[in-house]
Parts: structure tokens; sequence; C-alpha cells
């Protein structure tokens, strides 16, 4: 089956699909199966084995199966290995350098988890050739674009969008964990994705960014326009971590946050969790009060 998501066309195996994440992806589903994928994932798992001249660039924990991860390269291609700790066989993702090609060991005895963040990564891999990348973000639709809010894990994204949702007219949660932000044609743009956090907010849609608002908690709410430098700060931290000791990964990274901060501004809101927060917000990003409009 093929999938496009964000404009890429990706060949998944039907079987190895739990139902959950059929149902993410199932709003993604190519309306034309001749399209050619720029990402085929494949399971006859030949070639993931660590070759002789393998580089680890990233060791993490990988929460939601309980689980180590360990990311690498070798004369291959990328490797992700995903080792859960009940003792349970590891599920392996391998990427071909400048390939569509990928396999993996990953069977429907692993935990389903493992393989929505295998093909994640795999993603990511083949979205950066593309200008492309998710962003650790939750994400807002109003007025025809979309408002990116950044964060460490617990600084309240998910709050924010909430008090949007509930006092901005009009405003719609677009993906509440990791959208795909594309820089093509001199727009910066932002697409819905197949993953979305705990928040089942799976959308096929594309929007222009409006903002990138990074947040953090204060006893007032605060806002202002980040300068270029504090601006790449704000950013950074967002895109996937584990490509950040590789310098072509990190290198196509710093283009895309480079060429977002050159077409929208990026703010950082230092607020409360309540309605004023989301008000301020808005009003700043489109210049424009809320209350005008609702006597308009």
């Amino acid at each position: 089956m093929i999938y496009r998501i964000a404009d890429i066309p990706v060949e998944l195996p039907e079987p190895l699909l739990a139902r959950p994440f059929a149902r993410a992806l199932a709003p993604f589903a190519a309306p034309d199966s001749c399209e050619v994928p720029r990402l085929t994932l494949r399971t006859d798992g030949a070639d993931l084995q660590p070759q002789p001249d393998y580089r680890e660039l990233d060791r993490f924990d990988f929460a939601d199966a309980d689980a180590d991860c360990r990311f690498g390269s070798d004369a291959d291609g990328y490797l992700l290995e995903i080792t859960p700790r009940d003792g349970s066989a590891p599920a392996r993702f391998r990427k071909r350098f400048d390939r569509a090609e990928a396999t993996t060991d990953y069977t429907t005895a692993h935990d389903p988890a493992l393989l929505r963040f295998g093909l994640w990564t795999l993603y990511n891999l083949t979205a950066v050739r593309e200008r492309s990348t998710a962003f650790h973000a939750s994400v807002i639709a109003c007025r025809g674009k979309a408002v990116l809010f950044l964060g460490e894990s617990g600084t309240g994204k998910s709050t924010h969008t909430r008090l949007w949702r509930e006092h901005i007219a009009g405003a719609r949660l677009l993906n509440d964990d990791s959208p795909i932000v594309s820089v093509l044609s001199g727009e910066a743009r932002v697409y819905g994705s197949p993953w979305s956090g705990k928040t089942p907010c799976y959308h096929n849609v594309c929007l222009p960014i409006a903002a990138v608002v990074r947040l953090s908690q204060a006893p007032e709410n605060r806002i202002r326009r980040l300068r270029t430098l504090e601006a790449l700060g704000a950013l950074l931290p967002s895109v996937p971590p584990a490509f950040a000791r590789d310098e072509r990964l990190q290198d196509a990274l710093y283009d895309i946050v480079s060429e977002t901060i050159a077409r929208v501004p990026v703010y950082h809101l230092a607020c409360l969790p309540d309605a004023a927060a989301a008000r301020l917000a808005h009003d700043t990003v489109f210049g424009i009060s809320e209350a005008d409009t609702k006597r308009n």
C-alpha cells in the first residue's frame, strides 16, 4: 500500500500495520497507486547487521515501548536498533544512503510502537533530502494558516493549543506531536502526519506557516519576537535529535530550519495556562484582536 505523507510517497507492507496505526495512516492513502515511492519498506532483513565501519551516532530511551534505541551509520546506510527491556527480540530498521529501499526485521510479534517509531525515523531520513522534516510541536490551524507551538515535554504545548480551540473562533488542531515542516518554492508549509503522540489527530492537510512560537511557563503572559540567532536556538531542539551527530543530516536540518526562520516570524511566549495567553499569541501572530473579530 502506498501512502502520501507531506507529498512523499511511502510504500508499506500492510500485514505489518497494527490496527491503530493503520487507522492513523488511512487519511494518507495515495489515490494514485502508480506513484513511485521515495521510501519502500521491505521485510527481507538481509542487511541489518552493523558493518565493521559502524559508527554509533546516538543512544536514547524509547519510553513508549520501554526500550533502548541505538542509531548509527555504516557503509550500507543508517541503522536504528530498538531493544525492548523485557528481553524480547530487538527490531531493526535500515535505510540505504540515497535510495528508496529500507529493510526491517520487525514482525507482528513485536510491540506496534516499535514499527511506528522505526517508520518515523526512516521517513525523516527520506524527508530531509526533500527539504522536509518532522518538528516536535503542537499545531493550530487558524485563518487559513498554521501556528506551530514548540517546547520541551511538559511545557504545556497541548494545553496551549487546547486553549486556542476553546477561546479562539475557528481554531482547530492540525497535529499534536510530529507535524512535517517543508520549505519549497519560497514558502514554509506544515503538513499533518500519521504521528501525533497520544492525541489521535491525523489530518492530511497542508497549510502555510503564519508563525512559530516557543513556549515557556511563567507567572504572567509575555510575548516577543526572537532575533535570528535566538530563533535558531528555539527551533533546532525540535527537529530529530538523533540526526544531530551526522554531518549530512545535520546540514540538511540546519538548512530547513534556517529557511523556515527566513520566511516566518518566531516568537517566545512566556505564559500562564489561561485563555489570555492564547488570545495574546493569536493577536500578536495575526495582528488582529480576537475580540474585534467577534464584534465583526
